[in-house]
C-alpha cells in the first residue's frame, strides 16, 4: 500500500466516522535515544498514530522524554530528594490533563529503551496519588504503545510497558500497540531508504488499529464518566471499608 493509498484509508475513515473525539487530548512520550533534532524513526512511527488523531480532532501534544532534565526516582519531585534540577513534575501534568497516553520506544538488546523504563519508573512515582474519588490517579485514562527497531522483541517490549501501564491504572483497549521491526541484527532502520517501514501493511494496520482503539476506549470512559468508583477506592479502603469483606468498626 501506498503512502497516498494509506492517506486516502484514513480521510475515509475519519470522514465516515460518527464519534465526536474533539474533546479528547494526547499525550505521546518519544523514548528515543536521540536528543531532538537528531531524527527518530520510533517519531516517524508515532507521525502516523498522531495524525490519525490530529485528523479526527484529538489534541495532541509530544514530548522526547530525553530532552529534557528528568531526575531518576520514584518520588513525586525529586528536588526533594537531593536533586537539583527535576523537569518530571510539569511533564506529569500533561501525563494528567491527557485522556490518552501513548509511549514510544525502539529496542535495544531485546528490550525497550532505558529512557522509556525511566519516564515508568516516574509514571510509578505518581501512582499513590488520587483523584477526586478517591481511586488512583491514573484511573480513567488510556494507554498504548509503539515499538521500532531492526532486531525481534516488540511484542516482548509492548507486553511490559502496557503491563505497567494498566497495572498503574491505565484502561489497556484491545490491540493497544503496534511496531516496525527490520532484519534481524545490523539493517536499515524505519526511515531508511529501501526499509520497507512506513509502507508495511502490517504495522500500519495496527497503528490504525491501535489509534482508533485508543480513541474509543477514551470516548466510552469520558461518556461514562469515568471508571465507576466502588470497590477501587483507596480512600475508602485506608478509612476501613473493605467492601466485599467484613468492615472493621471503627469509633
Amino acid at each position: 500500500m501506498t503512502a497516498p493509498d494509506l492517506a486516502e484509508r484514513h480521510e475515509t475513515l475519519a470522514t465516515e466516522s460518527r464519534w465526536d473525539f474533539s474533546d479528547l487530548s494526547a499525550l505521546f512520550i518519544n523514548c528515543t535515544l536521540k536528543r531532538s533534532p537528531e531524527v527518530s524513526n520510533t517519531r516517524a512511527l508515532g507521525d502516523l498514530s498522531i495524525g490519525i488523531m490530529e485528523r479526527n480532532g484529538v489534541s495532541v501534544e509530544i514530548i522526547r522524554a530525553i530532552d529534557h532534565d528528568i531526575a531518576t526516582g520514584v518520588q513525586p519531585d525529586m528536588t526533594e530528594h537531593g536533586w537539583e534540577k527535576d523537569d518530571w513534575p510539569a511533564i506529569y501534568e500533561k501525563v494528567k490533563a491527557a485522556n490518552i497516553l501513548v509511549l514510544l520506544a525502539p529496542i535495544w538488546l531485546g528490550e525497550k529503551s532505558s529512557v522509556c523504563t525511566h519516564v515508568i519508573e516516574r509514571l510509578y512515582g505518581n501512582s499513590h496519588l488520587l483523584n477526586e474519588d478517591g481511586q488512583y490517579a491514573y484511573y480513567g485514562r488510556v494507554g498504548g504503545c509503539l515499538i521500532t527497531g531492526n532486531e525481534d522483541g516488540a511484542k516482548h517490549c509492548a507486553m511490559n510497558i502496557l503491563y505497567s501501564l494498566q497495572h498503574l491504572g491505565y484502561t489497556i483497549p484491545p490491540q493497544a500497540d503496534s511496531g516496525w521491526m527490520g532484519e534481524a541484527g545490523p539493517g536499515p532502520s524505519y526511515l531508511d531508504p529501501g526499509s520497507g517501514g512506513p509502507e508495511n501493511d502490517f504495522t500500519n494496520r495496527n497503528t490504525t488499529f491501535m489509534t482508533w482503539n485508543l480513541m474509543h476506549m477514551a470516548r466510552i470512559i469520558g461518556d461514562a464518566g469515568g471508571i465507576p468508583a466502588h470497590g477501587n477506592q483507596r480512600s475508602q479502603w485506608d478509612a476501613g471499608c473493605r467492601f466485599d469483606f467484613e468492615n472493621p468498626e471503627h469509633r
